[in-house]
């Protein structure tokens, strides 16, 4: 599995197929996605590791290891860590189109666009 690194940790492809994508995302204590939604996939979040502090929407939750959530695809969402040690989620997304190009991002801690 090939790692790629972002700001806020790293993520590796587990497996995919039509229609699906599984990934580990490992994100650094302090750290967080940026804020954004997709227009073409969907997302299921879980926590292997960590504490999690999940935007969906309006909602805030807090997940911790063996916690779950779904982000429907066009809901806004984010995945942050709080905590003093490294974030581990299984993120499995489900869709049309999976591309890193589909996100649409409306605030970013690291300046990207």
């Amino acid at each position: 599995h090939r790692k790629v690194h972002r700001p806020w940790g790293s993520y590796e492809i587990l497996d995919k197929g039509n229609g699906f994508q599984v990934k580990r995302l490992n994100i650094k204590p302090g750290a967080a996605i940026s804020l954004q939604k997709h227009n073409h996939r969907a997302e299921h979040w879980v926590v292997v590791e960590g504490t999690a502090t999940v935007t969906r929407g309006d909602e805030s939750l807090t997940l911790s290891p063996n916690e779950s959530t779904y982000v429907p695809k066009g809901v806004i969402h984010r995945l942050e860590n709080r905590g003093e040690t490294e974030l581990h989620i299984i993120e499995v997304e489900s869709g049309e189109y999976l591309g890193e190009d589909d996100i649409v991002r409306f605030e970013d801690r690291y300046g990207r666009a």
